[in-house]
């Protein structure tokens, strides 16, 4: 758990540790495979399974627009790591959209 925290750290310092070990909960046996505990955000259909699973099934968050707005700003913002963490890039997406108390 520390790392999924460090990891979403780099991004906001002050990310609460409860939130993020809730989205580690939701992921649950995902993480345990090192190609489903990332997020490529080259594969278009990757992103739409965030949209859809994340955003609109755990987030409620219907406006598929802003959804992919926040999908493509987290993509840009994680850039640099070549390893994008499902755990950070869940956390950021909901963050952009406003729902980290919808976790």
């Amino acid at each position: 758990m520390t790392d999924y925290l460090a990891d979403v750290r780099k991004y906001d310092a002050l990310a609460d540790p409860e939130t993020v070990g809730r989205i580690v909960k939701y992921l649950g046996v995902a993480l345990h495979n090192r190609d489903s505990s990332l997020v490529a955000c080259s594969d278009v259909s990757e992103r739409e399974r965030v949209r859809e699973k994340w955003c609109e099934k755990k987030l409620g968050y219907m406006d598929a627009d802003r959804a992919d707005s926040a999908i493509d700003l987290v993509c840009q913002t994680m850039a640099r790591d070549n390893s994008k963490s499902r755990v950070t890039f869940y956390y950021l997406v909901a963050k952009h959209l406003g729902k980290l108390g919808d976790i």
